[in-house]
């Protein structure tokens, strides 16, 4: 029986007749010998019969099967199958955005031309109200009717694909009762308007100029005030004062013509079509002269300095009752 394997140079074994045994070339035992002397303990020759491989491969190439044929390849999915996922994720991240970062909305009416025409699409910033942030002086805002303002105002009935595409936020909705208005006065201020104007917020008059639409009055045809705007709430006023039924015209309602923060969808802070109307809705520089803030600033002044005189009472006795003799 041979030891070891064979040579890939030796001739074809003979086979075993006529009584002899076959011998082992000479070539191929003077390798076995060396290769039991250089070999560990343990070890196994990678060319023994047998093993996957020869002296020239020394196992199967990756990718490769026993029988050295190549495994075939994985065909990628095919796009029309892929599809339905794509527009699945797509869908939901609309929804997602639409719900907690940005909201589309149509500009139905000419109550905030000229800043705003009807047609417009505005984006609405969803996102910092849910960080605690609250309607400035100033910003235009979307918000859920009060009640009772939009009540002679007929919302049209959308059809279904209208429905599906406002509900995910590609579409501005058509059934919602929201308004979009400039923020005049938020809550502690004292708003006011008589005659031709101006308007005044904390005794500060308003140069409106840069937004009221042109040959507009500051109050319109409804003069009102002084009012003080309670806390949580906001004063909103349309930039076309001869064309929108604002807080001038709900004094009569819940709260005085004042809205709830809570209403407030977001702040509407870019026109976003059509293309050419593209264009920032930034805060007008009337908003930030000094004094506007006058009435709110004072008032912690006041709270602390009516908290802090209790205390320096009590310490002034506590300190006379130590002087005198007992």
């Amino acid at each position: 029986m041979a030891v070891g394997a064979r040579s890939g140079t030796e001739e074809p074994e003979e086979p075993a007749g006529r009584g002899e045994t076959p011998q082992p070339a000479a070539s191929s035992v003077h390798r076995s010998r060396s290769e039991s002397q250089t070999e560990p303990p343990g070890s196994v020759p990678l060319d023994k019969p047998g093993l996957s491989g020869t002296s020239d491969t020394l196992g199967t190439a990756p990718g490769e099967e026993a029988g050295g044929s190549m495994k075939k390849a994985k065909k990628p999915r095919a796009f029309w199958k892929e599809l339905p996922i794509l527009i699945g994720i797509a869908l939901l991240l609309a929804l997602l955005i639409k719900t907690f970062l940005v909201q589309a909305f149509s500009i139905p009416s000419d109550s905030m031309q000229d800043t705003l025409q009807r047609g417009d699409r505005v984006l609405v910033d969803k996102l910092t109200p849910w960080f605690g942030s609250k309607p400035q002086r100033g910003e235009v805002v979307v918000f859920h009717d009060p009640g009772g303002w939009l009540n002679e105002t007929p919302t049209p009935e959308p059809n279904p694909v209208q429905k599906v595409l406002s509900f995910i936020g590609l579409m501005p909705s058509a059934e919602e009762k929201d308004l979009i208005k400039r923020v005049i006065a938020v809550g502690g201020d004292t708003v006011e308007c008589h005659g031709s104007g101006p308007v005044k917020v904390n005794g500060k008059a308003l140069k409106e100029g840069s937004y009221v639409f042109p040959g507009a009055t500051p109050c319109g045809d409804r003069a009102f005030g002084p009012i003080h705007v309670p806390k949580g709430r906001i004063w909103v006023m349309g930039d076309h004062r001869d064309d929108s039924l604002d807080s001038r015209y709900h004094q009569n309602l819940k709260g005085n013509g004042t809205v709830s923060e809570n209403e407030v969808v977001g702040r509407a802070f870019t026109i976003a079509w059509p293309i050419n109307r593209w264009a920032t809705l930034p805060v007008p520089d009337t908003f930030d002269q000094p004094g506007i803030n006058k009435a709110m600033a004072a008032a912690p002044a006041a709270l602390g300095l009516a908290g802090a005189l209790p205390i320096v009472m009590w310490r002034r006795r506590r300190l006379t009752a130590g002087r005198n003799p007992r």
